[in-house]
C-alpha cells in the first residue's frame, strides 16, 4: 500500500519505519527541514534502539522516503496517518493546532479518496472535528475522505518490537472501507508473517487481537491505558512511602502484589516517579477531557499529585543525610526518563538535577545516550565522561534511570572515588544488603 506518515516524531519515525519493513511504500512528511535533511543524510533526529538500522535498509531499498513537501507525501497514498505533536496547554488540554493545520491541508491538497487516520494521542472527539474540518476544506469535488482513529502504544525503548509484535491493534472506524483498508495495512502483523528484525522472532501461537471500535471509543482506549498504567505507579510509590513508616520493602510487597494474575508485577516499580512526554501529558489530558463534560476525575488528579510529590521526597532524603545541600557536591546516574532512549521530556531525573542545582548543588550527570538533550535544556549541568567521573568527589549519588550499564559497575570503585559515599538509589537498582555490606550508606525508595 502507498502510505504517508506526517510527523517525524517518535512516533512517526518508528510506524512509517515499521510499516515499510513490513512491506508499503511510506512517504514520512515534516514541516522540519532541519529534521528532513538529517533522515535524508542516513541520520536521526532521535535515539530508539534498531531504529538506524530500518530507516537505512528501508531507504535503500526504496520503500521509505522522507519530505517536507505533503503535496508531494499525500499524492499517491491511500491512508495517511497523522503523528504530529500534541503537547499539553497551560490549563492541561492538549493544543491540538498543528492537527488541524494538517486536516487543512489534507482536506486542500487531496484530489482522490484519502483515508485519514489519527495516529497522535488525541482527546475524544476528535475524529469528529476532523471530519468536518476536511469536508470544509475541501479543494476538490473529486476528493472523498474516511477518518479513523488507530491510536499508537508503543514504549520508548522497545517501539520497534511492540510496533511488530503488539499486544493488540486497536481501530476506531465508522465504515467498512476503513475497517478493510487498516487490516490490509496490518495484515503481515496479524499473520506474524515476518521475521522481526530486532529480536528475530516469527511464527509466535496466537493471534494478535484486531479490535474494531468507533472512534470515539478508540480515542478513549489510550488515554485511559495510559492514565490506568499511571496509577498503577503512583499506588506503589504511596505503598513505597507506607513500607519505610513501618520497616517495610516495596520491592517484596511489589513481588507478592505481582504473583496475582489480576494484578501482574508491570509498572509496580517505586521510585522517583514517571516522566516522559505520554504519560504525564495523557494524565492531564484526560483530567480535561473529563472536566470539559462534567466529570470530576479526582482519582486521576491525585495520581498526578503523586507523582509530582516523587522529587520533593528525594530531596528530602538528600537532606536528611547530608544536611545541608549547598555547596554538595552530588553525581546523577541517568537523564533520559527511563532506560534505552535519550528522551528528556518531563525527565524525573533532570526534574531532580534542576531542583538541586537550585538548591546551591553542583550536580554532575552522566546519561548513556540523553546527555546533548539534557545540556540543551540545564546549561549549568556538568555532563560527564562516564559513570565513575559523575561520582568523583561526590558527596552523594543518585541512580535516577535505570540503565543496565549502571549495574554492572565497578562499586568498589565508585566508592574510592565518592568524598561521601552516599547512595540515593531512586530506582531501586541494586540489591540494598549488598551495597550496605559495601560500606555504601543506602538509600532506597520504599525499602
Amino acid at each position: 500500500m502507498e502510505i504517508c506518515i506526517v510527523g517525524t516524531g517518535y512516533v512517526g519515525l518508528v510506524t512509517g519505519a515499521c510499516l515499510a519493513e513490513i512491506g508499503h511504500r511510506v512517504v514520512c512528511v515534516d514541516d522540519d527541514r532541519e529534521k528532513i535533511a538529517i533522515l535524508n543524510q542516513g541520520e536521526l533526529p532521535i535515539f530508539e534502539p534498531g531504529l538506524d538500522g530500518l530507516v537505512t535498509r528501508n531507504r535503500q531499498e526504496g520503500r521509505l522516503s522522507f519530505t517536507t513537501d505533503l503535496k508531494e507525501g499525500i499524492g499517491a497514498a491511500t491512508v495517511i496517518f497523522i503523528c504530529v505533536g500534541t503537547p499539553p496547554l497551560e490549563d492541561g488540554d492538549a493544543d491540538l493546532s498543528a492537527v488541524e493545520q494538517v486536516v487543512r491541508r489534507i482536506g486542500e491538497l487531496s484530489s482522490a479518496y484519502k483515508l485519514v487516520v489519527e495516529k497522535s494521542t488525541v482527546p475524544v472527539q476528535t475524529g469528529m472535528w476532523i471530519e468536518k474540518t476536511l469536508k470544509v476544506y475541501k479543494g476538490d469535488q473529486d476528493a472523498r475522505f474516511d477518518v479513523a482513529s488507530n491510536p499508537e502504544f508503543l514504549r520508548e525503548g522497545s517501539a520497534i518490537e511492540d510496533f511488530l509484535h503488539p499486544d493488540r491493534i486497536v481501530v476506531g472506524v465508522e465504515h467498512s472501507l476503513a475497517e478493510r483498508l487498516l487490516r490490509e495495512l496490518y495484515e503481515p502483523i496479524l499473520n506474524r508473517a515476518f521475521t522481526c528484525p530486532i529480536h528475530r522472532r516469527c511464527g509466535e501461537a496466537g493471534p494478535i487481537p484486531f479490535l474494531v471500535t468507533d472512534i470515539k471509543s478508540a480515542e478513549l482506549i489510550k488515554h485511559a491505558s495510559n492514565s490506568f498504567l499511571a496509577t498503577k505507579i503512583s499506588f506503589i510509590n504511596s505503598v513505597a512511602d507506607l513500607c519505610e513508616l513501618v520497616g517495610a520493602d516495596v520491592e517484596l510487597v511489589a513481588k507478592g502484589m505481582g504473583l496475582d494474575r489480576r494484578i501482574g508485577r508491570a509498572f509496580l516499580n517505586a521510585g522517583l516517579g514517571f516522566g516522559g512526554f505520554c504519560f504525564p501529558k495523557d494524565l492531564q489530558a484526560f483530567v480535561k477531557i473529563a472536566e470539559k463534560c462534567g466529570y470530576d476525575f479526582r482519582l486521576l488528579q491525585e495520581v498526578d499529585r503523586i507523582n509530582q510529590s516523587r522529587i520533593s521526597q528525594a530531596i528530602r532524603k538528600l537532606k536528611d543525610q547530608l544536611w545541608i545541600l549547598k555547596d554538595k557536591v552530588i553525581g546523577i546516574w541517568g537523564l533520559a526518563f527511563k532506560p534505552d532512549t535519550d528522551d528528556v521530556r518531563y525527565s524525573p531525573a533532570l526534574e531532580l538535577s534542576k531542583r538541586l542545582l537550585a538548591e546551591g548543588v553542583a550536580v554532575k550527570a552522566y546519561d548513556p545516550k540523553a546527555m546533548e538533550k539534557a545540556r540543551r535544556q540545564l546549561p549549568s549541568l556538568v555532563c560527564c565522561r562516564d559513570p565513575y567521573e559523575a561520582a568523583s568527589g561526590a558527596d552523594a549519588l543518585v541512580v535516577a534511570t535505570e540503565w543496565k550499564e549502571f549495574a554492572g559497575l565497578d562499586l568498589t570503585r565508585v566508592k574510592t572515588l565518592m568524598r561521601r559515599p552516599v547512595l540515593l538509589d531512586g530506582r531501586n537498582l541494586f540489591d540494598r544488603q549488598k551495597i550496605k555490606a559495601m560500606g555504601f550508606e543506602y538509600l532506597g525508595m520504599g525499602r
